[in-house]
Formats: structure tokens, sequence, C-alpha cells
């Protein structure tokens, strides 16, 4: 291409010695070659470099044709180097276009692009518009599945949080995800019939980078339950007082929270969810059971409003979020199985998609990228952790137990595991448990809040845990300690801060 043979020619010149460089004439044709260019003849035509491709050629020719003299004395290059600047701009003045190539490739009219991820820094010259990628971007790997005809569901090797982070491909032709999802290492096709022996399945994994200064939410292939940016606390029972507010508090770093808004009415045993853009509280025990869901804004600090009911009047209620819905199951007072969902892409009534394996409320709430939990509960103190798909309205099944049999425990999150934390059992508790998403199993002892509490509210960070809030009736009663504590170890949480007042029963949401 013209530019890559211009810093050839550069190139040539400039590691000349200077017992090597060419005489005034031979510079000279170089500069004659360049000035005889004229803009306005159509013949030149530089959107293709016809003609100063020859022209260019002839400048690498006059440079290979340098003598080795002595008599070639430039030793301060004060001439050369005039000459190829001038060179060098006749020649990009010939387009308006800024010229970028990937490889030899020229392309016209592009902007480019670069944005670091995790793990990748970039260095530029803005002089030069060089990009140096600092680590490796191959981030992508692939596994290989032979068919035998007997079954389709297929174990992988690498656990990946979400289906649409991986492609798959039957015997070459890549499948509609739709058609396809990823329980942690269980890929299940959607084949009413076994896939045909012989043929084979390669799943093909994508580590994406995220965009700096974005929530992790937002529905799709990437959506996750975590949060990046605050944990709201929404209702609850204060002292003497059932209550409205919505407090919020910071994710990136350890600080109180403020009261940014109010629910519709005020609430008590109410579950949570979230979108991408909204939290929602569904249901209450009181002032009397209710089945009125209600959004509140995450990009403002707002009021929220009655988007919609639930399928029947409700309290002790739990929440669970996919990408697309919310999802209410359980109750105490009007005990039931029932699992509600309602969207999120519109303001609706919930449906009812399913049962819970046991009537049951005040449990705890967690959630995957692809189904819903809901463990432990009351009717009387349960250990059981039902898990039910987002994908399918169908019932929940029974996928393992909790350390011990206890109600009103936080649910928190992990792109991996589900976690309980305090409860009452009795007696009250402050311990956290951990049960995985890969596979169904039950839960372990993995650490302790700061505080012996039931009825808190649970949020999830990408990285974190947190339990806001809660109650024992002798140390402290009423509680406005926040705790945060890690998912990357098992470990015990800290107090990281206090919301604007004491409470219990509250729910809790995320962005």
């Amino acid at each position: 291409m013209t530019l890559n043979k211009i810093r050839i020619a550069q190139l040539n010149l400039s590691n000349l010695e200077t017992s090597e460089l060419a005489s005034a004439n031979s510079v000279n044709l170089v500069q004659d070659n360049v000035a005889s260019l004229t803009s306005t003849a159509a013949a030149n035509d530089y959107s293709t470099y016809t003609t100063v491709t020859g022209l260019i050629d002839t400048v690498q020719a006059n440079v290979d044709a340098l003598p080795d003299s002595a008599a070639n004395d430039y030793s301060t290059y004060t001439t050369l180097s005039g000459l190829i600047d001038t060179v060098q701009d006749n020649v990009s003045s010939q387009t308006s276009n800024t010229q970028a190539y990937i490889s030899d490739t020229l392309l016209s009219n592009t902007a480019l692009i670069f944005e670091a991820g995790d793990g990748v820094s970039l260095s530029g010259n803005s002089t030069t518009g060089v990009v140096t990628f600092s680590t490796s971007m191959s981030n992508v790997t692939s596994q290989t599945i032979a068919i035998d005809g007997s079954a389709n569901s297929f174990t992988v090797t690498k656990s990946i949080a979400n289906a649409h982070m991986a492609l798959v491909f039957y015997n070459g032709l890549a499948q509609d995800p739709t058609r396809y999802s990823v329980d942690g290492t269980t890929l299940t096709l959607s084949n009413v019939t076994p896939l045909s022996a012989g043929s084979n399945l390669e799943v093909r994994y994508f580590d994406f980078f995220s965009l700096p200064g974005t929530s992790e939410g937002g529905g799709g292939g990437g959506y996750t339950f975590q949060g990046s940016v605050s944990g709201y606390t929404s209702g609850g029972l204060g002292p003497g007082a059932v209550l409205n507010t919505i407090d919020k508090f910071p994710f990136s770093a350890d600080g109180n929270a403020t009261d940014v808004g109010d629910l519709t009415s005020i609430k008590r045993g109410a579950a949570g969810q979230s979108s991408s853009t909204s939290g929602y509280t569904s249901g209450s025990a009181a002032p009397a059971e209710s089945n009125v869901i209600d959004k509140f804004p995450f990009s403002s600090d707002d009021n929220a409003t009655d988007v919609g009911d639930l399928t029947v009047a409700r309290g002790g209620v739990v929440g669970q979020s996919s990408s697309a819905a919310g999802y209410t199951s359980g109750a105490y007072g009007n005990i039931t199985t029932t699992i509600d969902k309602f969207p999120f892409a519109a303001d609706a009534n919930a449906t009812d998609v399913g049962d819970l394996t046991v009537a049951r409320g005040d449990a705890s709430g967690q959630s995957s990228s692809s189904s819903g939990y809901t463990s432990g509960g009351t009717n009387p103190n349960t250990n059981v952790i039902d898990k039910f798909p987002f994908a399918t309205d169908v019932n929940a099944t029974d996928v393992g137990d909790l350390t011990a049999n206890k109600k009103l425990s936080a649910g928190q999150s992990s792109t991996e595991s589900g976690y309980a934390s305090g409860g009452f059992s009795p007696p009250y508790i402050n311990v956290i448990e951990k049960f995985p998403f890969s596979a169904d199993g039950n839960a372990t002892d993995v650490g302790d809040l700061t505080q012996t509490r039931s009825a808190p509210a649970g949020q999830s960070s990408t990285s974190s845990g947190y339990t806001s809030g809660g109650t024992n009736p002798t140390i402290p009663g009423l509680s406005n300690v926040i705790d945060k504590f890690p998912f990357a170890a098992d470990s015990n949480a800290t107090d990281v801060g206090d919301l604007t007042q004491a409470k219990q029963l509250a729910s809790g949401q995320q962005v």
C-alpha cells in the first residue's frame, strides 16, 4: 500500500550511513516526482492511488540506486530531512480522509474505538496514532462433544454463568441461542428427539470484557442478577411503625444509606426484585395483605408507582429476578406454594407460573442467570432449597438443603452461588451459608454476620453480598447495620454502614 511504501522509503533513507547517502540529484528527483502531482487532474485518482503508486515506486527505485560513496556525506541531513518531510506532506495532502490500515487493507471513513476491559490496559501516541495492547486479547476457548444419539443433555468442562456467553455449533452450523441452555456445566438442547449418532457439538466460550462505568445488568445475554452501583432497602417495620421509605447505599465505597424516595404505601414482608433499570416490591403482609407491585427507577432518586398486581394478596413473600421478569414465591399468613411472574418490559399484572415443593413463607430468595431459588421458610420451619427455571413456566424441584431449618434469612447471589444470611431457627442466628448453582447440592456454613439477627434484607453486588437491617429482641433489638461479605472467598462479614433507620422485614434490590 502507498503509505507502507513511503514508510519503507523513509526507513531506507534514515538507516543509511553518512557515507552511503545519495547525491542531491537523486533526492531532488524524489521531490520532483511528488511536486509534479496535480490535484486538479482527473487522472490523479488518489482514492485508489493509481498515479501515486508509480511515483512511489520511483522513490523506492531512487533509494535503491543510491551509490556507496564517501563523497555523499550529508552529515547534517539538513536537505535530506526537509525533502523527505516534503514527500510525506505532499502524499498525505492528496486525500481529505484520515487513513487507517489493518494489515494492508485501507479502512475508509471508519471510526476505530479501542476500549480497555478487565485486565487490559492501552497506551497510545497522539502523534502517530499507534495503540498497543498490554495483554493478549485471546479470550475464546472451545470444546467438541461427540454425540451417540442417546441424549440431548451433555456435560461441558467449563462452567459459565450465562448461556449467551457460549455459541453452540451442531456439525459446524451455529445454533440459535434460544434452542439451548447452559446451567453450570450442563448443556441442554431443546430437541424433541436425541441428536443423531455420529454428529458432534462444538461449544465456543466467550469471556467478555465489561465496559467501564456500566452496570452488569441490562437483559439479554449479558444479564446478571448482581448490581455494580447501589443497593436498596425498601419498606419494612421500624420502631412501632410500618415504613414506606426507600433507602439507597453505594457499592463502590463503604458508606451509609440515604432516603431517596417512598413506596406507594407502607409495606413489610414484601418481595424485592430488580431489572436493569428499576427496583420492584411486590405484595405486603401489613398493614393488610396486599397484591400491589410497586416500581421505582434506578436512574434517578424518585418515588415508586403502582404498576400491577400479584395473582393473590399476600405477604411474607420472597423475590427472584431474571433478565426479563420478576418472580414472587410463597407467602406467610396466606400460606401458598404459588410462584407468580410479572414482566419488566411493560407494566402488567403477574401470572401464576408454577408451585414450590413446600407451601411456606418468610423464606429467602436467590437468582442465577437461568433459575430462581427459594430456600428455607416456615410452615413449619424448613431447610428445603427449591429451584425453578426462568426459561419455561413449570413447578420447582427440591435440589438441596440449608444447614438448618430456619426462616427470615436474607438472600444474596453471586454468579456461582446462592447465599442465605442470618435468620431464626430458633434461636436467632448469624450464619452465612452458601449453595452452588452449577450443581444441585446442600448449603455449607461459610461465615458469620457481625450481628445475630433475623428478617434482614439482602442485596448483591458483582463482588459482595450485603445484609441490611434485621432484628434480635435482646441484642441489639431492631438494627440499622449494613453488613458486607465477599463472594470470592468464604469469610465473615464486616459492618460497612447504616440504614437511615433501624428496620426489619424490608425488601432488597440492586443495580
